[in-house]
């Protein structure tokens, strides 16, 4: 009797597995309960991935000095890349000097970004008088002459003109000192503090001065600007005669410009107090040199000197830049 119960109980626990069994497996309940007693899954470990940095790229290697620099004739030069800002010759470059018509590069930039370019400009005597009574550099400017500043600038530079200095100066400021004034004010915001100017011409010696330092910064800013560096790198310029002007023609004083190759500009200069001077630049293979010398001995010394400079300066190895 007692086996037959066991037997019977045994039976009824085997059909009520039968039947739960699809039911926990096959329906939403039976899910949801086989779910809370499921072992959980294992999280997976994350794979380390090794950190690489970014390779920094390679210094633009630049004209490195190397050696002594070349000697030269005139007692105070400075020769800059232009790309970079970077000194190559330092020869007394901040030792201040008479600069004569190297002044008028500052001339001219105050003209071109301050004035406007087709301000017709009418000649006076004062203009012509600074070039008879003071013997100073003309474009042979005629009196009664009305000519647009954008082309006087090419009489201004080319020729040196201190008659056109003096036109420019009364047409913008009213006249030369206080154009003066405005000259200085520009140096002092481009931080040419061993420069200052008594004239729009370069002809004054007394309390007229710069470096060659200076000087070759503010050529290298007046570069920038795309009329001066046209005006600068041109070697004749012609005005046709018209109603209001005579014809003029003007050639540059800068003989660089002819004589070397990739010669790019800018502007001469001479006194008995200041010598030959020469602010310069030029172009090769990419590379902008600019330099300016002072108190040359001669003309052709102040040319000789700067292809000196320049032909040393492009030479020098290309070599990464050092801290």
């Amino acid at each position: 009797m007692v086996r037959r119960i066991i037997a019977i109980c045994l039976l009824v626990v085997a059909v009520s597995i039968a039947i739960i069994t699809p039911v926990l497996a096959f329906t939403r309940v039976g899910t949801s309960l086989l779910g809370q007693f499921a072992p959980a899954a294992p999280t997976p470990t994350p794979t380390l991935v090794p950190f690489t940095p970014t390779p920094l790229p390679s210094p633009t290697p630049i004209l490195t000095p190397r050696g002594q620099p070349p000697a030269i004739d005139a007692s105070e030069a400075i020769l800059l890349d232009a790309d970079t800002g970077r000194i190559l010759v330092d020869i007394h470059g901040e030792t201040p000097r008479p600069m004569a018509s190297t002044t008028k590069i500052m001339t001219a930039l105050i003209a071109i970004q301050a004035a406007d370019l087709n301000q017709v400009i009418t000649i006076h005597q004062d203009a012509i008088d600074e070039v008879l009574l003071n013997g100073g550099s003309s474009a042979r400017l005629v009196v009664g002459d009305q000519i647009a500043l954008k082309d006087l600038l090419y009489g201004l530079l080319l020729p040196s003109g201190d008659d056109a200095a003096v036109a420019i100066a009364d047409a913008i400021s009213g006249s030369p000192s206080n154009f003066t004034h405005t000259m200085n004010l520009l140096a002092y915001r481009l931080r040419l503090f061993q420069t200052h100017y008594m004239d729009p011409d370069g002809l004054s010696s007394t309390n007229h001065y710069s470096t060659a330092y200076d000087l070759a910064r503010l050529a290298q800013y007046a570069m920038s600007v795309p009329l001066f560096a046209q005006i600068v790198k041109t070697q004749s310029y012609t005005l046709p005669a018209s109603g209001d002007h005579h014809s003029y023609i003007w050639k540059t004083t800068n003989l660089l410009l002819a004589g070397y190759t990739g010669s790019t500009g800018i502007k001469t200069g001479t006194t008995g107090p200041a010598g030959y001077c020469l602010v310069f630049s030029a172009t090769r293979a990419g590379h902008h040199l600019i330099g300016a010398l002072l108190n040359a001995h001669s003309e052709e010394q102040r040319f000789h000197d700067a292809r000196t400079l320049l032909t040393w300066g492009f030479a020098l190895p290309l070599l990464p830049p050092t801290p």
